[in-house]
């Protein structure tokens, strides 16, 4: 399972897990490498239990990233609006007057980004810890009250808004959040050992006592309404091909074992410009120092020139985080069941590796371009007319720089190797400025006017 990642990698990486365990006193500490669409490496330390990529842990808030897929699917068959109120899907959450004017009007995507300004949590006891609650008692305790703030004041994250999210799912699909996670992502990509609840193997989860280190098993409860914002369970291997589907989606390999390409996949295909759409920035989470933020949901994270995207995830007893750097269609995921890492984070120990791999190994090749597809008929007319052209390049050289303008729409030329549009929206090279093997004369598409060469 080490193919294309360098035994020198494959130690340094191999020692940040190591460590991670002995230092954060976890039971087990596993991580995985995708690069261009496979599973490149398997790392595990600790023995309960022994490390294995097919073994189940909870992987928290990263389910959260599948229910915002589900809604750019729902989006992109227009089904909804990101822009869509809340209210307009979801009534019965406007309880009264003050919250028809305020949780109703909240947008959808700003429940997607955390900036809508809602309560981290639902109403009653804690859901993490107790058993959920179904979504009728969710959806009564929604009301205006709900809102700390005005949307867009700041980055508030929100677990209540991802299980409003998943209702709006049912309502839209017409089943439950699971079943439309299943059919619509987890079958097509192949990942048979995501679930709803714990198959075996799966790792226990543990808090560890913090001086004699005696380990205390955590309980699994359903969070039933809440499920949309931590539910799932996931192995090392599944987790790696929705990493590696985020990464890069066009990557044939990503699109798991059940894929035959994006027509097989239906419904469940999430073109490249929605996952591109879901690592876009949508809030920066920390304004004076610009290293974190939050897409559609997708944590995003900068280190020095790179910008990773994917999620943490924390339930009693386990840990996860996903993160994956999108230009070289790498990423990486990593579980603990344990509660805490002692002088460490999940996230932390993401990066690290991440990190570790893109710069020990040498960067993939670039995927190849593709044409565009062609607007529809009835669509190409409001696009307008485009031309352009190119100074022709000088043998063994790089292309002149030319003067691109029209003499009656724009008098004084404009110099530059770039390119320059005209007033009247047809930009022409006049004159090549270092004798080009070739100049073009050309007439200004609005005014006619004779261009000189």
């Amino acid at each position: 399972m080490s193919a294309g990642v360098r035994p020198d990698t494959v130690r340094r990486v191999e020692d940040i897990v190591v460590r991670t365990q002995a230092s954060g006193r976890a039971p087990s500490v596993v991580a995985a490498v995708v690069r261009d669409g496979e599973l490149a490496h398997f790392w595990g330390a600790g023995e309960s239990p022994a490390p294995d990529p097919d073994t189940q842990y909870r992987i928290g808030s990263v389910t959260k990233s599948l229910t915002a897929a589900l809604m750019l699917q729902l989006r992109d068959e227009g089904r909804i609006g990101l822009d869509d109120p809340l209210g307009d899907h979801l009534p019965s959450t406007v309880a009264g007057e003050a919250a028809a004017a305020a949780v109703g009007s909240v947008r959808l995507r700003q429940l997607l980004g955390h900036v809508a300004g809602l309560q981290r949590e639902p109403d009653g006891q804690w859901w993490e810890r107790n058993a959920g609650a179904p979504l009728e008692a969710l959806l009564s305790g929604v009301t205006a009250a709900k809102l700390a703030w005005a949307p867009h004041r700041g980055y508030h994250y929100s677990n209540l808004a991802y299980g409003l999210l998943g209702a709006v799912v049912e309502r839209a699909c017409g089943c439950t959040w699971f079943e439309a996670v299943n059919s619509r992502l987890l079958a097509p990509l192949g990942m048979r050992r995501t679930t709803y609840l714990p198959y075996e193997p799966f790792a226990r989860g543990y808090v560890v006592h913090p001086w004699h280190g005696t380990l205390r098993e955590e309980p699994r409860h359903d969070a039933a309404a809440m499920a949309p914002a931590g539910q799932l369970w996931s192995t090392a291997a599944d987790l790696a091909t929705w990493a590696a589907f985020l990464a890069s989606p066009s990557t044939p390999a990503a699109l798991g074992p059940a894929a035959l390409g994006p027509a097989a996949l239906g419904p469940a295909a999430l073109g490249p410009a929605s996952v591109a759409e879901m690592a876009a920035p949508a809030v920066i989470a920390d304004p004076e120092a610009w290293t974190a933020g939050y897409g559609l949901g997708l944590q995003l994270w900068r280190r020095g020139e790179r910008v990773f995207a994917g999620h943490t995830g924390s339930m009693p007893g386990y840990l996860a985080v996903l993160a994956v750097h999108r230009p070289s269609r790498t990423g990486v995921v990593a579980y603990a069941n344990a509660y805490s890492l002692q002088g460490a984070t999940i996230g932390g120990l993401g990066l690290s590796i991440l990190e570790a791999v893109l710069d020990g190994e040498p960067a993939p090749t670039p995927s190849p371009w593709r044409p565009g597809v062609p607007q529809p008929p009835e669509i190409e007319p409001w696009c307008g007319r485009w031309w352009w052209m190119v100074a022709s390049s000088r043998r063994g050289g790089t292309p002149p720089p030319a003067s691109w303008s029209c003499r009656e729409c724009a008098p004084e030329p404009r110099s530059g190797a770039s390119l320059a549009r005209s007033p009247h929206r047809r930009p022409v090279m006049i004159s090549g400025a270092a004798s080009p093997a070739r100049t073009t004369a050309r007439c200004c598409a609005s005014c006619a006017t004779r261009l000189a060469t």
